[in-house]
């Protein structure tokens, strides 16, 4: 299946789908104008080490990631726009908290909360557009346009913050708390709004079904029949999967239970290669963040603060420029097709970085800016190629199990560090593009894997 890039595809987006664009915009920006910088808040306040830093950044991370996947499975049972509201809610106490931990175990147990919070909101997000937007094609215009908004908010934040002078202070995380507030507020009114129109949808179908079928005479079959039409085209999926009342009364029949879920996923083999494979892709990019700076900082290079600025700044105008031009140029490509190319473009990245010079400035850039076209490929493609495996009435679930990549960007400080410390600089980076070269083998078989008959799987 082939991407389509348009005018009309923007133009069929729910008006919650824009509402979920707007809030992410909001709730990145105001993230990224402090949370960068919560290692120079630890080390100024606390005196602590890189290590230390690193371990209680680490130790969040993995906690957050099996939360991701509990809470993203019981998404499918309890219902989407439940869980994101005490997700929102858990944003707002946690990040209020931040603004005012003043001990090192309050840091760690506030972030770890911050952490389940954000680990929790992604794949919620995600699973939810899968709920609204019954259009293959329309679906992945819509995660590509979520990953931009997000790099938009990634970019502008830190920006607007020091232009505000709030970069670094802890206090700019009641601006997250507050963001997250109003995001609330407008999910609320766009759940409620999604919901009638998906029950006037479902209302209107089912009448002009019952006037069918007593004009042509046909049997009462008949008309269940066209009512399941309407499930599995995607016009009642509003009302499965995000409406509040109506849909504890009309999902019961199609909850699967949590064994089921479990014995699904150990089943499909192939959703478990790609897993694996997605975490060392995450282990590699999350090297840009830890290893490459204590590398360049260890090593003395030039200009260092300079670097990492033009770096991080290098990152977010590539993937906010790139993004709709490289979706539109590889449109004609098959999904795995495109991850395979992004990753050729990530072992180029990752041997330039492993022979650029420590004093040419911009020959680091150079290489972060194919890193960064790479990403622009692989990321949002990622969210798509999950999003089309899963079944329906697991989305959440599949959406819960693909958290579990963030356990490369967990372990990457840790597995970097190691490198470093014992091999050096250029066997980081020369590690990242092997480790390239086996994912792209490991996307070359998924086809060959076995899935599960999910038909054998019956609701409770």
């Amino acid at each position: 299946m082939h991407s389509d890039v348009s005018w009309q595809r923007f133009k069929q987006f729910p008006r919650l789908m824009w509402i979920f664009l707007f809030g992410s915009f909001i709730t990145r920006g105001s993230y990224y104008m402090v949370w960068p910088f919560l290692a120079v808040i630890l080390y100024e306040k606390f005196a602590l080490s890189a290590t230390e830093v690193g371990m209680v950044l680490s130790s969040a991370a993995i906690i957050s990631v099996f939360t991701s996947f509990v809470g993203s499975s019981l998404s499918d049972r309890i219902g989407r726009h439940k869980l994101m509201y005490l997700t929102g809610i858990l944003y707002i106490i946690s990040f209020s908290l931040l603004a005012e931990a003043n001990s090192v175990e309050g840091y760690v147990v506030v972030m770890t909360l911050c952490s389940m919070a954000t680990s929790l909101w992604r794949p919620l997000t995600s699973a939810a557009i899968g709920d609204i937007i019954a259009d293959p094609k329309t679906r992945e215009l819509a995660m590509q346009s979520l990953y931009f908004i997000v790099n938009v908010g990634c970019a502008v934040g830190p920006m607007l913050g020091v232009w505000l002078g709030l970069t670094g202070k802890q206090s700019s995380f009641y601006l997250t708390a507050v963001a997250f507030a109003v995001l609330l507020a407008l999910l609320y009114w766009g759940f409620n709004h999604q919901t009638r129109q998906d029950v006037a949808l479902a209302a209107r179908a089912s009448s002009n079904d019952n006037l069918s079928d007593a004009t042509s005479g046909t049997e009462s079959d008949g008309a269940s029949d066209g009512e399941n039409d309407i499930t599995s085209d995607g016009v009642n999926r509003g009302v499965n999967g995000l409406s509040s009342d109506t849909e504890t009364s009309t999902k019961k029949a199609a909850v699967v239970s949590r064994k089921q879920i479990v014995a699904i996923l150990l089943q499909d083999k192939l959703l478990q290669c790609l897993i694996f494979a997605n975490i060392l892709c995450m282990f590699i990019y999350a090297q840009m963040d830890s290893s490459l700076i204590q590398y360049l900082t260890r090593a003395g290079a030039p200009d260092l603060l300079t670097l990492i600025s033009g770096m991080i700044f290098t990152n977010a105008m590539v993937i906010i420029s790139t993004q709709f031009l490289l979706l539109k140029l590889m449109a004609r490509f098959p999904l795995v097709k495109r991850i395979q190319i992004g990753l050729l473009l990530l072992i180029c990245s990752q041997i330039w970085l492993a022979f650029n010079p420590l004093d040419l400035f911009w020959g680091w850039i150079g290489a972060i800016v194919v890193m960064s076209v790479a990403e622009t490929i692989l990321f949002p493609t990622m969210n798509v190629h999950i999003d089309r495996l899963a079944p329906d009435h697991l989305r959440g679930a599949y959406f819960g199990a693909a958290s579990f990549y963030d356990l490369g960007f967990a372990l990457a400080p840790l597995g970097g560090g190691i490198i470093l410390d014992h091999f050096g600089g250029q066997w980081l980076f020369l590690t990242g593009a092997a480790l390239s070269v086996l994912v792209i083998y490991l996307y070359s078989i998924l086809d060959r894997l076995p899935r599960p008959d999910f038909a054998m799987f019956k609701a409770d």
